[in-house]
């Protein structure tokens, strides 16, 4: 799966992530995003977020 960087994600984008807890299994959760946690340009396991429903997890894809 190709890495998303940051600049491509901003508040308000849809998106699926991977929970810390879901890491093992890759059960995507999908959400709207609200902030963007990771500083860094890029990730290797994805940039990290905070869903408005609260949960966090790594950006897999773009769903808007």
């Amino acid at each position: 799966m190709p890495v998303i960087p940051r600049a491509k994600i901003k508040p308000g984008l849809k998106v699926a992530i991977v929970l810390k807890e879901d890491q093992a299994s890759g059960k995507l959760t999908e959400g709207i995003v609200k902030d963007i946690l990771t500083h860094s340009p890029t990730h290797p396991h994805g940039i990290k977020v905070r869903l408005q429903s609260g949960a966090v997890g790594r950006v897999k894809t773009i769903l808007e």
